[in-house]
């Protein structure tokens, strides 16, 4: 009877370990999802490196020291912290031990403010580029540039020790993650205020520094699309023998141009926002133990936050003029040394086939 009853009580906790560690559908959806951002986070973001590295044009820009700070935040951040958030949502584990788990948690927190205040950094200099072109040399040069990116690394590096030396980074079971955490109650309001202080200085701050910086370079936009629009149709009113076909297309290019600065305006502060302020508010409403938060939906604004990594190739780099240049002009060196290895090839293996007396 005895045996019976400890033979009962060994499958009912191995029946429970099982179900611990099983995965329900949106478990599964979401380890595929985080798989999909490291992928396309690691190519497009190489694909940016090696776009600086190969056009000496983008490395003489201003800008291009930006986009390489942003650049190299990304892939660190998907080569670090991805695969071991993705390693938690699997395991239900955090991985490695706690000292490991609090350098990744330092990464995280260095890495992600880094990013932030880097998109700060883009949106200042498009402002002084448009809103002041004849002076932008004297105002943005290589030295401006390495003196924002200085303070970028001094506010991220002072957020991540902090938090790092008072034991407030370890592993998330919300997130999954190996990020800011307070597990000690003794703690709590010096944690609190630390939160809140931190994404004021970081989200916060960018996002103010984007909206001002590129409502301003919105504004000029407009500003220089209705001069050109007012010169368009006194063009038009003079050509009285002009096709209608040709009206109608220089109509359109007018509304295509006022379309196009607003789109992208969008587009630079809509993925800020649609990445980061899930997570951010999230982390904002966790300090309230009162308001419970769904585990799924912390790995979900997790996955937004990582996302931005993804996007931010895209966003600033490989969708411009010059990086689709300098891409097509990779891919085709590439594609001529292969066809030239293949005739070479080809040659070789016909005067092989000749014969000889």
């Amino acid at each position: 009877m005895q045996q019976n009853k400890a033979g009962y009580a060994h499958k009912k906790v191995r029946s429970e370990f099982r179900g611990a560690h099983r995965m329900d559908t949106a478990e599964v959806i979401l380890s595929v999802l985080v798989v999909v951002i490291i992928i396309v986070s690691l190519l497009s973001n190489i694909l940016v490196l090696i776009c600086f590295l190969y056009n000496p044009e983008i490395r003489k820009q201003v800008p291009g020291l930006f986009n390489l700070n942003l650049t190299f935040c990304n892939l660190l951040l998907t080569v670090s912290n991805m695969p071991l958030t993705l390693v938690g949502l699997v395991s239900k584990a955090q991985p490695g031990g706690d000292g490991f788990c609090q350098i990744v948690g330092f990464l995280e927190t260095f890495l992600s403010t880094n990013s932030m205040l880097s998109m700060a950094a883009l949106s200042i200099d498009r402002w002084i580029a448009v809103v002041f072109p004849l002076r932008y040399h004297s105002k943005m040069r290589h030295k401006d540039a390495a003196f924002v990116l200085g303070y970028t690394w001094a506010h991220s590096m002072s957020f991540s020790t902090v938090a790092t030396c008072l034991s407030w980074v370890g592993y998330h079971r919300l997130y999954a993650s190996c990020t800011l955490s307070n597990p000690r109650a003794s703690s709590r309001t010096q944690f609190v205020i630390f939160t809140v202080f931190f994404h004021s200085f970081t989200f916060l701050l960018s996002f103010i520094v984007l909206c001002v910086t590129y409502l301003k370079v919105l504004k000029v936009a407009r500003f220089h699309c209705k001069r050109i629009d007012v010169i368009t149709m006194q063009t038009l009113v003079l050509l009285v023998d002009i096709h209608p076909s040709v009206r109608q297309r220089c109509l359109e290019e007018q509304k295509r141009r006022r379309q196009r600065a607003t789109r992208k305006i969008s587009t630079f502060i809509g993925t800020f926002m649609l990445c980061f302020a899930p997570y951010v508010i999230t982390r904002i409403v966790e300090l309230f133990p009162a308001v419970p938060i769904n585990p799924h939906w912390g790995i979900v604004s997790k996955c937004l936050a990582y996302s931005k990594a993804a996007c931010d190739p895209f966003v600033y780099s490989l969708l411009r003029h010059q990086y689709k240049k300098t891409c097509t002009d990779i891919i085709n060196r590439l594609l001529k040394r292969s066809s030239l290895n293949a005739s070479g090839r080809r040659q070789e293996n016909q005067v092989n086939s000749i014969p000889t007396d």
